[in-house]
């Protein structure tokens, strides 16, 4: 599934493109994705214009100049695909396909249809049932030593797994809670309350790190993801621990102490990947 950093640049992609441009046509080929299409979504949003596309944890908020919002998840396999005097007929998997001015056109492809869409006035974003539960962004100035210093005290889950509540902070997955981690020099296995003021204070500085390399690197390709100029991202090239077992992390000195390279285990049904001499 798309991350905080493949959705970011899924929506930097699509505003570079998308702002100011003027819905003229929207083609539906289903009724639902995991849920439910809003009623009558293109004759809703046609004659709208985009003023602002931004995100907020993992979801893709696209603002029209109505006052609504076109709000979209990519789930397992969406993605959006931008291309300019594109009129071919829409392929097995373009559930939606948005034709803009200018002759901008956009397909929403999502072969296991795990996304989702809604439409929603902009004055009750912040109580929809998908954003109300959402807890800080992780680029955001609230991400602080003495915030999760609060929010941890007395948790006996692990550190990865709280991480990972979107309750707590919004946006982290499974890949870049690894790679902060290790960065930060702590085991995922660590009860959450018991990491001390100066381990959390090097493990905002790892989170900001680690998100601000993946999406300059346009996000990492695994599976179905692409960027929405249809180019893959390229930071699953510098992993250090994701996805890498028995392998040994950058710079270790894990094989001259007999280490046999980082290890995976699983964590509440997800795979954990780290160094067992670095992240204590």
């Amino acid at each position: 599934m798309p991350e905080l950093p493949e959705v970011e640049t899924v929506c930097r992609g699509l505003a570079k493109v998308l702002l100011g441009e003027r819905i003229e046509e929207v083609k539906q080929h289903r009724p639902d994705l995991r849920a439910p299409l809003p009623r009558n979504l293109p004759s809703r949003l046609k004659g709208k214009q985009v003023v602002s596309i931004h995100r907020r944890a993992k979801y893709i908020l696209i603002e029209l100049d109505n006052g609504e919002v076109l709000l979209v998840h990519l789930g397992m396999s969406g993605r959006f695909v931008i291309s300019h005097h594109d009129r071919k007929p829409a392929e097995k998997h373009d559930h939606l396909v948005f034709y803009f001015t200018h002759d901008i056109v956009v397909r929403f492809n999502d072969p296991r249809r795990f996304g989702l869409c809604d439409l929603i006035a902009k004055k009750d974003l912040e109580k929809h049932k998908l954003m109300r539960h959402l807890g800080i962004e992780p680029l955001g100035k609230k991400l602080t030593r003495a915030f999760l210093q609060e929010k941890l005290k007395g948790k006996k889950s692990s550190l990865k797994a709280a991480l990972m509540d979107q309750r707590l902070i919004a946006g982290l997955g499974n890949i870049y809670v690894c790679e902060a981690l290790f960065y930060a020099g702590i085991s995922p296995r660590r009860r959450a309350g018991n990491c001390k003021a100066a381990e959390l204070a090097k493990l905002v500085l790892a989170i900001r790190k680690v998100l601000s390399a993946a999406i300059k690197a346009g996000g990492s390709s695994l599976r179905d993801y692409v960027q929405a100029n249809g180019e893959l991202g390229y930071f699953q090239n510098h992993f250090a621990v994701y996805g890498r077992e028995g392998k040994f992390c950058p710079a270790c000195i894990c094989k001259a102490n007999g280490s046999k390279g980082l290890r995976r285990i699983i964590q509440q049904g997800r795979s954990s990947f780290y160094c067992p001499t670095k992240q204590v």
